[in-house]
């Protein structure tokens, strides 16, 4: 079953002659390098950007399960969009869970993006693999709220932006470092883009740098204060809204990528076979290898993502399955596309091709944290019992 045999949800906005629309631009904000402005006013317009909204504040009221499979559908025709726009998406999502939680210290950020404004993500940073968790930017307490420093990477939805989700540490007390979740208002005096975003793949996001040189945030955008590693529900409401809809990102592009090389497989001749290639017994291994692929990606998501919507206590698992999805979602990806683009033969080599600009967009998906590195320790460290913060001690 394609992605297309499955139904909107209801309440997206999303219908089918949109992501048709959204498909014949993908390779043309490609080419260009260019935001997807077309696409992003049509989201818009269409309500896509309040999904995660709750009903009663002007929002479609999705849980992260029905998101995802939203977000998927939109991956299947422009991956690229669809990541970018998930910075925006999931912010709502984690205001809406705390919300649920009876935290209602985000619900501010739930008004406000029902009025149109739009939220964006400035986490990555050189130096720091731990995203979110630590930082190395910097964030010093001042009369009415917080000055705000540091050099942002990966800026997501850098032109459209209004309210760009940061974090920085408070070393103010060295014992008890603290990491300040604060969204700086576009227009904002101090901060400043750099448009570095020239890349490999999913180059339509338009993920340009950000510096933040001593940049006021007052209180009212102030977003939460943990303590440095700690993972609190709001930290990992984060992990689980943007990991997820990362995974199920990805998940839709490799769908897409094997259905391209499906018809590709049925029209292929040779002088070898009296058929088409799909009769070929080695190309039926190789897509008897993607759909297999695929057959274990889509469970582990959509298990894990309708476990968190529906509370499932996990407990300390919590971060190790979160991660988990993501990167076997990820590294499927990656597979499927690889397995898709020796199906097509030569013909996925050319800039024409649909299939290139997948291999070269399902690249990123190991940019996106957690990195490998994070992930197996994240994993590792829970399998074998011990805490996410404890250290090897050497001697």
């Amino acid at each position: 079953m394609t992605i297309d045999a499955l139904a909107p949800a209801t309440g997206s906005g999303l219908t089918d002659d949109m992501l048709s629309r959204f498909h014949e631009r993908a390779p043309i904000y490609d080419r260009e390098n260019r935001f997807f402005d077309e696409d992003f006013e049509e989201l818009r317009s269409a309500g896509y950007l309040k999904i995660a909204i709750p009903r009663e504040l002007g929002g479609g009221g999705m849980s992260l399960a029905q998101v995802a499979r939203e977000q998927r559908r939109l991956a299947y025709h422009a991956p690229a969009t669809a990541l970018a726009v998930n910075m925006h998406v999931y912010w709502t999502g984690v205001a809406a869970d705390l919300r649920r939680f009876g935290d209602s210290s985000l619900e501010w950020m739930l008004r406000e993006a029902a009025a149109g404004e739009v939220f964006a993500a400035g986490h990555a940073e050189t130096g720091n693999d731990l995203p979110v968790l630590l930082s190395t930017a910097k964030a010093e307490r001042v009369a009415g709220g917080y000055r705000i420093s540091g050099h942002k990477m990966f800026g997501s939805l850098t032109p459209v932006w209004t309210r760009l989700g940061v974090h920085a540490m408070d070393t103010s007390d060295p014992t008890a470092p603290k990491v300040v979740h604060a969204f700086v208002p576009r227009g904002t005096p101090g901060y400043s883009v750099r448009e570095t975003w020239d890349t490999l793949g999913m180059r339509p996001t338009r993920s340009d740098d950000t510096i933040l040189d001593n940049v006021f945030v007052p209180d009212k955008y102030i977003g939460h204060i943990v303590p440095a590693g700690a993972l609190d529900p709001f930290v990992g409401a984060v992990f689980a809204w943007a990991l997820l809809n990362f995974g199920s990102i990805y998940y839709g592009l490799a769908e897409r990528a094997r259905d391209v090389a499906i018809t590709a497989a049925r029209k292929k001749t040779s002088l070898g076979v009296s058929r088409t290639m799909a009769y070929h017994p080695e190309i039926q291994h190789l897509f008897s290898e993607m759909q297999l692929t695929l057959e274990a990606m889509g469970p582990q998501l959509e298990k894990v993502a309708d476990d968190w919507s529906n509370g499932v206590d996990h407990g300390a698992a919590w971060p190790m399955k979160i991660v988990a999805a993501k990167y076997n979602a990820v590294e499927g990806a990656k597979k499927v596309v690889d397995l898709a683009m020796t199906a097509s033969g030569g013909a996925g080599m050319f800039k024409s091709s649909e299939l290139e600009r997948l291999y070269r967009d399902v690249r990123c998906g190991g940019f996106h944290p957690a990195n490998t590195t994070l992930t197996h320790e994240i994993v590792g460290k829970t399998t074998l019992g011990i805490g996410l913060d404890e250290q090897p001690r050497w001697g």
